[in-house]
């Protein structure tokens, strides 16, 4: 053995009891687990922890990560390792750097600046997904990368490449390259397709067209992970239609942050729990995740009308300079509500800037668009348009537009699953980013007892393994993966606040992957344990 953790109290992410045991690990995996009451010789390793007082769970899975080029820029990544994360799932909303061809990667380099950074330090080596994936493998002189990885092949990169950025229908020919490019990710390992519905030039998608790169993904035994066409007005019409389209293609359906926000929305969890109750009922394979807060984050382009960034982001910004047409973005955005602010007419008073890539806006960052146009004395349309232009639409947000009653019914519901949406640019980014998997275990188990601390640690860990298709992870079992946590329950928490988002959490001692410690009594160490997982392969039909 290399390894026993001794005297833990385990919750195996089953949803059971926990019990007392020793856990030995050998080879990167649990070779053993001796319970108090089994009897006979305790298992012995080179090095015994001695864990009394903390529980022992599997390692965190993310859901929903943004954590794209983070991995590869930053070997530490403690914004996750520092939360008990052993496993991110990248390529979310439908846009990330593969599939694509040079113009493709130009393009979504600067399309999501804001989440990522425009990627000026990282080496864009690859093309494909499979070459993406060998990347992260490849990380950091080749020790691999901070925590483990998924990949999502995002549906938006994919239209980019196909079609280009234009409202429109796709050709035959479109069509066959973007299942030919959908069946080439899953081949090489994505575990599913993702789609950002409010987001271009994906959003430009009908349900016919996904339907059919669904088709394909069900193919390969992967799932649709939709960010859909609106959390805000028509938001119950919009999570039925992904139920919908995914029942036609039979294809599992995740649904991504999994919320109903603004004023409209406001006590109408109900209404998709409902919803979600009769698929289920009917025998449909159905997930979500969600983030431990009412607060959103995106970036400020996003909130533009889908007409308005037809074309790509130069032609954004040549819209937003001409006096007249920006009028009319002015009228989508603020009077009628516009497809990419969720159908909802924008209150700036509930737009936050997070974080700028020009840093001559620095000052502009942790107040309200409507703060910053007062003390401008102008219009919060003015002070928006300018930021747009000026920060080259690099601009992030929070959208202080969700409810607190939504957030804990939902996180009630049996498929739920963590997923942090963390977005680690900007001086000030969300600290779901820092701070999701602590706030579950601290805030809403131990404090507020929404649920049980049984069962949150299943939402975070089996029932996430279990719809990415990993038959060794999630669980304490013998012969599973050795990716574990080690949290004391009393004291773990977020630290990560709005006005101190960077803040690690507290009670969290250690923290392993493949059997490695990766946090050693709260300290990241220098272990790059991480690892691309890929689809279990085999499943093609």
């Amino acid at each position: 053995m290399d390894t026993v953790l001794r005297d833990a109290s385990v919750l195996d992410g089953s949803g059971g009891a926990a019990y007392r045991a020793d856990v030995a690990l050998a080879g990167g995996r649990i070779a053993a687990i001796h319970r108090e009451a089994d009897g006979g010789p305790r298992p012995s390793a080179a090095r015994t922890l001695d864990a009394a007082g903390l529980t022992l769970a599997p390692g965190f899975i993310d859901m929903h990560a943004h954590s794209d080029l983070a991995l590869l820029r930053d070997p530490e990544h403690t914004a996750k390792a520092a939360q008990g994360v052993t496993l991110e799932v990248l390529g979310q909303d439908g846009l990330s750097y593969a599939p694509v061809d040079d113009r493709t990667l130009a393009q979504v380099r600067r399309t999501i600046t804001g989440w990522n950074g425009d990627g000026a330090d990282v080496d864009f080596t690859w093309r494909t997904v499979g070459g993406y994936l060998d990347a992260l493998d490849g990380a950091h002189g080749g020790r691999g990368i901070a925590v483990n990885a998924a990949y999502l092949v995002p549906q938006g990169t994919v239209r980019m490449y196909a079609v280009g950025w234009e409202d429109r229908a796709p050709s035959p020919a479109e069509l066959d390259t973007m299942r030919r490019l959908v069946a080439e990710g899953m081949a090489e390992g994505a575990v599913g397709m993702s789609s950002g519905l409010t987001y271009t030039p994906g959003m430009y998608a009908t349900d016919a067209e996904l339907t059919e790169l669904c088709r394909v993904v069900a193919a390969y035994d992967g799932y649709y992970c939709p960010h859909h066409r609106s959390y805000g007005a028509g938001a119950t019409a919009a999570y039925e239609e992904m139920v919908a389209l995914t029942r036609d293609a039979g294809c599992a359906l995740h649904l991504a942050h999994a919320t109903m926000n603004f004023g409209v929305n406001k006590g109408r969890a109900a209404d998709l729990l409902a919803l979600l109750d009769t698929a289920l009922a009917a025998g449909a394979d159905i997930t979500l995740d969600t983030y431990p807060y009412t607060p959103g984050s995106t970036t400020l382009v996003a909130m533009l009308p889908s007409w308005a960034n037809e074309g790509g982001p130069a032609a954004t910004l040549a819209r937003l300079r001409d006096a007249e047409t920006a009028e009319r973005i002015r009228r989508d955005v603020e009077e009628t509500g516009s497809d990419g602010c969720h159908g909802v007419p924008i209150d700036w008073d509930t737009v936050e800037i997070s974080g700028v890539t020009d840093a001559g806006l620095a000052s502009c960052v942790g107040r309200t668009v409507a703060r910053s146009a007062t003390l401008r004395g102008e219009p919060p349309w003015a002070t928006a348009r300018r930021l747009l232009i000026e920060d080259r639409l690099g601009t992030t947000i929070l959208q202080h537009v969700g409810h607190e009653e939504n957030v804990r019914a939902i996180m009630r519901h049996p498929v739920h699953t963590g997923g942090s949406d963390g977005i680690l640019q900007g001086a000030k980014p969300h600290p779901r980013a820092y701070g999701t998997f602590p706030h579950y275990l601290g805030h809403y188990a131990r404090d507020l007892g929404v649920l049980s601390l049984e069962e949150t640690v299943a939402h975070l860990t089996s029932r996430p393994a279990a719809r990415l298709r990993l038959p060794d992870r999630g669980l304490v079992r013998e012969g599973y993966r050795a990716d574990l946590v080690l949290f004391d329950p009393e004291t773990v928490a977020a630290g990560a606040t709005f006005d101190a988002p960077r803040t690690p959490p507290t009670g969290i001692p250690h923290v392993l992957i493949d059997g490695r410690f990766v946090i050693e009594d709260g300290r990241r160490t220098d272990v790059l344990a991480g690892r691309a997982v890929r689809r279990t392969p085999g499943r093609h039909r």
